[in-house]
């Protein structure tokens, strides 16, 4: 720790591992007047970990399909931001149908032949350690149908099959998140975000919507082309359904995301330090909010005050701790420690008691210089205890200062909001309290304001002439002006054509770049004042044309008939420019209240030169006038002298009175106050006035300074009052305020509703009847009625999970609600509470009911497994949502002739408690479609379907065509008759005559006498891998691989018994070729491994392949 200071230094480079230090820590400084605790400061090292090794299998994929490519990025401290790039290190594009999720992943609505690459790479970058993580490069392969069928065919030419189906459009399912629903909790401050990633054919658009109620205009943003949605600074008032919709041609779906929105604890009011002297009273505030509502625990010193010494003085109420009669011993350092699982504050307070005469800070004889008519501020700065008075004095002889010219301020600070010439003197500040009396003189100077008395004019010179601009400024003789010019607000160009002399400003041999606005800038230490005129440069005419314009401004502007509401302005109206004024516009600025700001006092005619204008009292008045013309309207006028008009009582009452309660025990009377200008004379204040509307009291009255609320303590609990707020100031009251009603605060309902009960109308729905609470019970403004209900379990499943309570609430008194959406066959249980502004009153007894049974969902999944030539077994799993106690399965099913007709129906009851069917005595080689469907004492629920094909007799084959790849099912192929197929027939036809002419050469080359040479290379290079066919059976021998010795799963034709088994049609492409580097041939048949070439290649071959890290690059590169 560095000596004389609190900051602790660490220095890892020297002094070992970043580990070693992690942990909490906490800083206490002391004396004898007590100690003080900083927050926790939680120190914990960086981590960016490697990604763990794994082997990616290469994605084969059809056209059309969506793909997930995952990232799982390593868990580091802080996270990492996850990017995907290629070996280049360039960007992946993406676009509304590809793009990366919140996690990382990347989504494929659906692929596209571009979409084919071997480097999809995930890179993770840890910002505080300056290191870049990947993952190994994911090859993606997008296939057409056509080249899909092709490989097949390359596979399977001499079986039966039937092509792959392109992909064809679809409506939309979400990819993230999952189901219907889902839930997100956010913390109040934080950015809430929100995503949804849908999959389709063409590719869905995302939209957002507020079920219940509208997104933040200005908090509201969009990002990753509409599928994440964010609010900025979100607050309690953001919580709510949100719902995503994914829509394209052929169908919308939506998911609702429930947020709810906590918050760690935040400040109402934090404790402050506190000054007391011996024998007065205090508090200490400590008022936090937070969501769950944080705990408030008190330290004295950094002891909890449970265990800290015992201090008479001191009493704790909740949030407040209340001092009372204190002594020098009683200071102390309080510390407020507000926390809930999201967080916690700390706040440290000194209660200093100790007793001080007065002390005024302000330097002695301080002079301040103040332009005229503007108001000057005399700082006193003054300490003491206890707290002290404070009194200003002007001259040596005056009286305290209490004239309506002055405004004293809490810190000591004396202002006159309107300095005048005979403002200028000694000005003494006097601070006492009982313990004694401390004095200050500060010095005042009035000094005259700076003018243009003469200002530059608008001016149109001929090119290659002269113009001159006059500037004449009257100021304070104790005050030394600088006067300087500016063109369009810059300097002047570094020209000897600008000459500058006391008062004008001479530009010879004007040319085009010298017109512009000409200002001249008086400045004082203590003011500024410009003027301006604009210079337009034409070209030389004989006869230059009449000028139209706006009127010059009207000038010599004066007061005169001074009364107490009114006043008469007079002034002389400036160059109508040859377009007569028709009209004055007269403005007013009030200096006291708005400096600055002007406002519309009248218009007259545009021949007369004087108005009599209506005024309010304690206003500091100054004029302005603009003429008008048919071109526009003119700059204003200079301002007029000021006329400060003489305070009176105030002729109106604050609007928008209102009184509710922010506790049980108060009542806080709020209203609009007036503005400066309404108050019409100092000391603006309101007399409060309530009483209990329905009582026999007397009003009670309180007279407060110029503030909007009040709060009345210690009131019962939500009474009627009326209410009533006056202005007063110091001359007198303003009219008699109307009488507004308003509530002290509420508080929980006492009473549960009663006689609650249930009807069940069906099995997802009931109806919740119960008897209204009382409304002295309700203590507050009925809002309503909740019912919470909860499924305490299935009445067929008895399985113990967690209990979801869901709730709805009915506004107003109703007194009966239905409860949709009930599962049938259940258990529920539900009660019922009264609702008001406070929040919820005690729950009814729970009640119980159970829902009658329903249909059941369709079977969970249906297989077909084990085909013989007379027989299929059937396997399934049985409905997830069986709603009731299933009774029986029906199975129905009928044949599939090869023109697709469906042959007969056949009907078969299956018991309960089977999952599994053996269907025998059916015909080889035959289709067959499957209905199958569960039944509870309801009826029947939804069927799932399925089809099944019987093996083949001799030398039929039966199976099912290989998957759709990357789409996770499987499809059970059409068998048909191939030697009946017209393209077989026109197939064998060209074989044979290939054969032929084969045969004619080799004939014709022999008789040449020479051997057939391709014959003669491939007997002397035989290739030890290509096996002759077996006799047998007609198919090739396995290949093997030499490196691993696992079986080609596609390298043989059907095995002796003539049939295709479903694990080799479960098999995937990938499975041909090493890596990414098998390939297709233009008619789309498969180049693999056939040639041996892994044999042949060195055993370290697999690890060169591996792509490098490309950290260092990627560190420069990012």
């Amino acid at each position: 720790m560095n000596p004389g200071s609190g900051t602790l230094i660490i220095n890892i480079m020297s002094e070992g591992k970043a580990e070693t230090y992690e942990g909490v820590y906490q800083c206490t400084a002391r004396n004898e007047r007590g100690a003080a605790i900083s927050n926790n400061i939680v120190v914990r090292p960086s981590r960016s970990p490697l990604w763990t090794k794994e082997k990616l299998e290469p994605i084969i994929l059809q056209n059309g399909q969506h793909l997930v490519l995952s990232c799982r990025p390593p868990i580091g401290l802080p996270p990492p931001i996850i990017f995907w790039m290629d070996n280049s290190f360039q960007r992946l594009p993406q676009s509304e149908r590809v793009s990366q999720g919140l996690n990382g992943d990347l989504y494929f609505s659906n692929v596209l032949p571009e979409d084919t690459r071997e480097d999809y790479i995930c890179y993770a970058r840890f910002n505080h350690t300056q290191t870049i993580q990947q993952k190994q490069p994911i090859s993606v392969k997008v296939i057409s149908v056509d080249e899909l069928n092709d490989t097949i065919a390359a596979d399977l030419s001499d079986t039966e099959f039937y092509g792959a189906k392109p992909s064809r459009e679809r409506p939309p399912t979400f990819l993230t998140p999952e189901g219907n629903s889902s839930n997100k909790e956010e913390l109040r401050g934080n950015v809430l975000s929100l995503e949804c990633i849908a999959e389709g054919l063409p590719t869905p658009i995302i939209h957002w919507i507020k079920e219940d109620g509208t997104l933040p205009i200005n908090r509201t943003f969009y990002k990753n082309f509409r599928k994440t949605l964010q609010i900025i600074h979100v607050s309690e008032a953001d919580s709510g359904k949100y719902q995503c919709i994914a829509k394209n041609a052929l169908g919308v779906i939506h998911h609702t995301i429930s947020v709810t929105v906590k918050a760690a604890p935040y400040w109402i009011v934090a404790p402050r330090n506190l000054v007391l002297s011996p024998g007065e009273d205090g508090s200490l505030i400590c008022r936090p909010n937070g969501n769950p509502k944080p705990k408030i625990s008190w330290l004295t010193n950094g002891v909890p005050i449970e265990i800290a010494p015992d201090d008479p003085s001191r009493k704790i109420d909740g949030d407040t701790i209340i001092f009372s009669n204190v002594q020098e011993r009683s200071s102390a350092v309080y510390q407020c420690n507000a926390s809930n699982e999201y967080g916690y504050l700390l706040a440290n307070a000194f209660v200093n008691v100790l007793a001080e005469p007065p002390r005024i800070l302000t330097s002695a004889d301080t002079l301040y210089q103040v332009i005229a008519n503007r108001p000057a501020l005399l700082d006193c700065a003054f300490f003491g205890s206890p707290l002290p008075t404070i009194e200003w004095f002007k001259g040596a002889k005056g009286s305290a200062l209490r004239e309506d010219i002055y405004v004293l301020h809490e810190n000591g600070t004396l202002e006159i909001p309107v300095a005048q010439k005979d403002s200028t003197g000694t000005y003494t500040c006097v601070a006492r309290n009982k313990l004694g009396v401390a004095k200050n003189e500060v010095q005042l100077e009035i000094k005259d304001p700076t003018r243009i008395i003469k200002q530059p004019e608008y001016a149109v010179v001929q090119r290659g002439g002269t113009v001159s601009f006059e500037c004449k400024v009257k100021h304070d003789h104790t005050l030394i002006p600088t006067v300087m010019w500016l063109k369009d607000n810059g300097e002047l160009p570094d020209d000897g054509r600008f000459t500058v002399d006391k008062d004008h400003l001479v530009v010879a041999d004007v040319g085009d770049d010298d017109g512009g606005t000409y200002t001249c800038v008086a400045n004082t230490s203590l003011d500024s004042v410009s003027a301006s005129a604009v210079l337009s440069v034409v070209a030389p005419t004989p006869t230059p044309a009449p000028i139209y314009d706006v009127p010059n401004p009207p000038f010599d502007l004066e007061l005169t008939n001074h009364l107490d509401k009114s006043v008469q302005l007079s002034w002389t109206p400036g160059d109508d420019n040859n377009s007569p004024i028709t009209k004055f516009i007269i403005e007013y600025e009030d200096s006291m209240h708005e400096a600055g700001l002007w406002h519309h006092q009248t218009e007259v005619s545009g021949i007369q030169t004087t108005a009599q204008l209506n005024l309010s009292p304690f206003v500091n008045y100054s004029f302005r006038v603009v003429a008008v013309n048919s071109i526009g309207r003119s700059v204003p006028s200079q301002v007029s002298e000021h006329y400060l008009t003489k305070a009176a009582e105030p002729d109106k009452n604050p609007t928008t009175v209102e009184g509710l309660g922010s506790e049980p025990d108060n009542l806080v009377i709020t209203w609009k106050p007036l503005n400066g200008f309404e108050s019409n004379g100092p000391g603006l204040q309101y007399k409060v006035s309530w009483r209990q509307k329905d009582g026999d009291d007397e009003w009670t009255s309180v007279v407060v300074a110029n503030v909007s609320k009040y709060i009345v303590s210690g009131t019962p609990t939500f009474v009627p009052y009326l209410i009533k707020v006056q202005a007063l100031n110091d001359v007198g009251f303003a009219p008699e305020p109307a009488v507004v009603t308003g509530h002290s605060g509420e508080d929980l309902p006492m009473v549960a509703p009663g006689n609650v009960h249930v009807n069940v109308v069906n099995s997802t729905l009931a109806e919740v009847h119960w008897d209204p609470v009382p409304l002295k019970s309700i203590r507050g403004h009925l809002q309503g009625y909740r019912i919470y209900y909860w499924k305490a379990q299935n009445l067929s499943k008895r399985s113990k999970r967690h209990i979801e309570k869901k709730i709805l609430t009915f506004q107003g008194s109703k007194t009966h609600g239905m409860l949709p959406g009930l599962e049938p066959f259940s258990h529920y249980r539900v009660n019922v509470r009264v609702v008001n502004g406070k929040g919820e009153g005690p729950a009814s007894p729970d009640k119980v009911f159970n829902t009658p049974e329903g249909v059941p969902s369709a079977p969970s999944s249906l297989k077909i497994v084990n085909p013989t030539l007379d027989s299929l077994t059937l396997e399934w799993e049985p409905p997830g949502h069986p709603n009731g106690i299933l009774t029986e399965y029906t199975l129905k099913y009928q044949p599939i002739n090869s023109t697709h007709e469906l042959g007969p129906l056949v009907d078969l009851k299956i018991p309960a408690n089977k999952t599994r069917w053996t269907l025998k005595n059916l015909n080889f080689s035959t289709r067959y479609k499957f209905y199958f469907y569960a039944q509870t004492a309801a009826g029947s629920g939804s069927q799932i379907t399925e089809e099944g094909v019987t093996t083949v007799d001799e030398g039929k084959m039966a199976g099912i065509l290989p998957p759709d790849v990357g789409a996770g099912k499987a499809m059970a192929s059409r068998q048909v008759d191939i030697a009946t197929q017209g393209w077989f027939i026109g197939l064998m036809c060209a074989v044979a005559l290939l054969i032929l002419i084969l045969l004619i050469v080799c004939f014709i080359r022999r008789n040449k006498g020479g051997k057939y040479p391709v014959k003669e290379k491939e007997d002397a290079h035989a290739d030890p891998e290509i096996q002759p066919m077996k006799e047998d059976d007609g198919t090739f021998g396995e290949y093997s691989d030499a490196e691993d010795h696992k079986p080609l799963k596609k390298g043989s034709r059907t095995p002796s018994d003539r049939t295709v088994k479903k694990e080799d049609s479960d098999d995937s492409l990938v499975d041909y070729g090493e890596g990414v580097n098998g390939q297709f041939n233009e008619d789309g048949s498969f180049i693999g491994q056939y040639s041996g070439k892994k044999e042949k290649e060195p055993a370290e071959g697999n690890e060169s392949s591996e792509a490098p890290s490309p950290v260092n690059a990627m560190n420069s590169f990012v």
